[in-house]
C-alpha cells in the first residue's frame, strides 16, 4: 500500500462515541440464512425506450426483482440458501463522498464473515483508478476500528468517477479475473451505477464469474426513482446544510441589514435546496426545476428576488435568506446555450483565452456582458461526465451583483424606498459532505452492505441493493434488490437538420417532482417563509434523545413503498388465480373478464401516454 489509506485515526471523544454505535437490523437479514423471493422479471419505466436498452443489455435486462425475507415468513417459492462457500468481494468508491459510505463497507464486512469466516473483503485504493491498478487493503476488525460511523471516503479515497471506455472495462475485467473476484460492489450515484449496469453486462457477455452490485451513495438525492427512495447521505447532508442556513437566519434576523445569497451543493437538480428549505424555512428557494419550468432568464430571477426584497423593505424589513442550488446555472436557459457552446469549443482545442473570440454573435454579447469571475469560471474545463464544474461557478454571486445593481437602479429612480441593499454570499456543500454522517445514514448504509452480501450469495448480477419504507423504524424496512437496467432511460435530441439523436442508457438523475408531496408542502408555505420570518433552526446532528431518529422531511411526506406495492398487486394476482379456476361459475368468470378487461383498457392508457412523452432534451 502506497499511501495514507486504511491508516488508523485519532479519534475526538464524539467519534469515539459514534465509532461504538451499532446499526439496526431489519429482521430479514438477521441470522446466517439467506431467503430470497425473486419475483416477476422487470421491464423499463418507458416502453419506448425498450428495444434499444434489450439492444445494449442482451444478458441482464428483464431479470427479477428480489425480495429478501423474515425466518418466520411463509413464501412457498423462496430460495432458502443455508450453504455459504467463501467468497472473495472486491469494493470500490467510484462516486462523490457521502457521509456513511463507510458503514456500506463494515456492513458488507460484518456479513461476509457471519455467513463464513473463510469470507474475503478487498478494498480498491484511489476509487476507479485504484480499482483498473489493482491496488488493493484487505478489510479486517483492525482496519475498519477507526472508519465505523465515520464520515469521509478516506479509508478507501477516491478519484474520478467512471468506469466506461474499452479501456476501463477491460482493466476492470482484468482486475476482478486476475485477484478471482466472486462479487464488485460499486458506491456511488447514478453516473457510478450506470457504470456498474454496463459493466455488470459486459462480465456475463465476457463470461466473467464476477457479479456487480450498485449502492446508492451520494449527496445529491437523485438517485431516486421507483425502487430507490434515498440515497446515503443525503439526510446527513440536508442536517448540516440546515443547521448552517438557520444560524444565518439567525444572524440576519439579528442585525437586520444583510441579505444572505446561500449556494448549495448537490449537482444539478435541486433536491438538496428544496429539503433545507423544508427543515430551515429561509424566506426564498429557487429551484432550477421552476426555473426550467417557466423557462425563467436570469434577468426574470434576478426581478423576482428585486420584487421580493421590495416587498420585505415595505414591512420594513430589509434583510433576508435566499438559497440557491449549485446546479442552477444548466437550468437558466442562456447560460446552459453559453455553457454548452463553450463546452464545444473546449473539446475542439481551443484554448480558453481565445473562446470569447468564436463565440456566436448571441453567446459573445452574453458573455460580455458577465461579470469577469464568473467569465473565467464558466471557462472551467467539464466534468467527466460532460456536466459543468458547477462547485466552482458563484452564481450566488452573480446574482447577488445583478439584484444590487438593480436594487441601486430602482434607488436612483425612486421606485425603492428601503434602505441599502447588502449582500453576503455563502458556498455550503464541502462543509457538509465530510460531517459524521447522521444516525440514520448510519443505519441505512450499514443495511446497505449487508444486502449486498445477501445478492451476490443468490447469485445476482447488476443489481442495486434497495431499501423501502424507510421512513419507518428499521425493524419495519423492506429489503430488496432491483436490476440497475429497470432503472434506465434513453434521452433522445433534436437535431438542427430535424433528425433524432439517441443517447445511451442511463440511470438518469432524477428531478425534483412539481406535482409531488415535498415541492406541494413548500408551495404550501412559500408566501409565509418570504413575509414573515419563520426561520426554524434544527440544530445540529443528534445521536441521542430527541432529534436522533429525525428524518428527512421529504422522505417522510412522500408514499413510495413501489416494491411493497408490486408485492400486494402479485396478492392480489394470486387470490384472482385461486378464485378464477377451470369449474369455477359462470358468473365469477364473467365479473372475472369484465373487470379485467376494464384494468387493462385503462393500463394501456397509461403506458401509452408514458410512451408518448418520452424527454427530449
Amino acid at each position: 500500500m502506497d499511501s495514507d489509506f486504511g491508516i488508523p485515526r485519532e479519534l475526538s471523544p464524539l467519534q469515539q462515541l459514534r465509532s461504538q454505535y451499532q446499526p439496526l437490523l431489519p429482521p430479514c437479514l438477521q441470522g446466517t440464512t439467506v431467503r430470497v423471493e425473486l419475483g416477476d422479471g422487470t421491464t423499463v419505466a418507458k416502453a419506448g425506450d425498450a428495444h434499444i436498452i434489450a439492444r445494449a443489455f442482451p444478458h441482464t435486462l428483464g431479470q427479477p426483482l428480489a425480495h429478501f425475507l423474515r425466518a418466520t415468513a411463509k413464501v412457498p417459492d423462496a430460495q432458502i440458501i443455508t450453504e455459504h462457500p467463501a467468497i472473495r468481494v472486491g469494493i470500490v468508491f467510484s462516486g462523490r463522498q457521502a457521509p456513511g459510505g463507510h458503514n456500506v463497507i463494515w456492513g458488507l464486512y460484518e456479513a461476509l464473515k457471519v455467513h463464513n469466516a473463510k469470507n474475503t473483503l478487498l478494498g480498491f485504493l484511489g476509487g476507479s483508478e485504484g480499482f483498473f491498478a489493482q491496488k488493493t487493503l484487505e478489510i479486517t476488525d483492525d482496519v475498519l476500528e477507526t472508519y465505523k460511523n465515520q464520515g469521509g471516503f478516506d479509508l478507501l479515497g477516491r478519484t474520478k468517477d467512471q468506469i466506461r471506455t474499452t479501456e476501463q472495462v477491460n482493466a476492470a475485467l482484468k482486475a476482478c479475473t486476475d485477484l478471482n473476484l466472486d462479487g464488485l460492489v460499486i458506491i456511488g450515484g447514478v453516473t457510478s451505477n450506470t457504470d456498474a449496469a454496463h459493466l455488470a453486462e459486459f462480465f456475463a457477455e465476457a463470461k466473467c464469474p464476477t457479479k456487480v452490485v450498485g449502492v446508492p451513495v451520494t449527496i445529491n438525492g437523485d438517485l431516486k426513482n421507483q425502487f430507490v427512495e434515498a440515497n446515503v447521505g443525503f439526510d446527513t447532508i440536508c442536517k448540516v446544510n440546515s443547521q448552517l442556513i438557520s444560524n444565518v437566519c439567525t444572524d440576519a434576523l439579528s442585525a437586520e441589514k444583510y441579505y444572505y445569497f446561500v449556494r448549495l451543493m448537490g449537482r444539478k437538480h435541486s433536491h438538496v435546496a428544496l429539503e433545507c428549505t423544508l427543515q430551515s424555512h429561509p424566506n426564498m428557494v429557487i429551484l432550477g426545476e421552476e426555473v426550467t419550468a417557466s423557462k425563467l432568464t436570469i434577468f426574470d430571477i434576478t426581478k423576482q428576488i428585486c420584487d421580493a426584497v421590495q416587498a420585505r423593505a415595505g414591512q420594513d424589513k430589509n434583510h433576508g435568506v435566499i438559497l440557491i442550488p449549485e446546479g442552477i446555472v444548466e437550468s437558466i436557459p442562456e447560460l446552459y446555450a453559453l455553457l454548452k457552446e463553450i463546452h464545444g469549443l473546449l473539446k475542439e482545442g481551443v484554448h480558453a483565452d481565445n473562446i470569447s473570440t468564436q463565440l456566436s454573435p448571441w453567446s459573445s454579447a452574453l458573455f460580455e456582458f458577465l461579470p469577469p469571475f464568473i467569465k473565467k469560471q464558466l471557462l472551467l474545463h467539464p466534468e467527466s461526465d460532460d456536466s459543468a464544474q458547477l462547485s466552482q461557478i458563484e452564481t450566488e454571486k452573480l446574482l447577488a451583483y445583478l439584484v444590487e445593481t438593480e436594487m441601486n437602479k430602482r434607488t436612483k429612480e425612486g421606485t425603492y424606498k428601503g434602505k441599502k441593499f447588502n449582500a453576503i454570499c455563502h458556498f455550503f456543500g464541502y462543509q457538509a459532505r465530510g460531517s459524521l454522517p447522521s444516525k440514520f445514514d448510519c443505519d441505512y448504509a450499514y443495511v446497505l452492505g449487508h444486502i449486498c452480501y445477501h445478492i451476490l450469495a443468490a447469485g445476482l448480477n447488476g443489481y442495486m441493493a434497495t431499501v423501502t419504507n424507510l421512513k419507518s423504524p428499521v425493524n419495519k424496512w423492506k429489503c430488496g434488490a432491483a436490476p440497475m437496467t429497470a432503472m434506465m432511460t434513453v434521452k433522445r435530441w433534436s437535431q438542427n437538420s430535424g433528425s433524432t439523436s439517441i443517447g445511451r442508457p442511463v440511470i438518469h438523475p432524477a428531478t425534483v417532482d412539481l406535482k409531488g408531496k415535498p415541492y406541494e408542502l413548500l408551495r404550501q408555505n412559500a408566501q409565509k417563509f418570504l413575509m414573515e420570518d419563520m426561520y426554524r433552526n434544527p440544530g445540529p446532528v443528534q445521536y441521542d434523545g430527541p432529534g436522533a431518529d429525525a428524518k428527512a422531511v421529504s422522505l417522510c411526506v412522500e408514499d413510495q413503498d413501489y416494491m411493497g406495492r408490486i408485492k400486494k398487486l402479485q396478492e392480489y394476482l394470486d387470490q384472482v388465480r385461486t378464485i378464477v379456476k377451470p369449474g369455477c361459475s359462470q358468473d365469477v368468470l364473467k365479473a372475472a373478464l369484465s373487470v379485467m378487461a376494464s384494468v387493462t383498457d385503462v393500463l394501456s392508457t397509461i403506458s401509452s401516454s408514458s410512451t408518448s412523452g418520452q424527454q427530449f432534451a
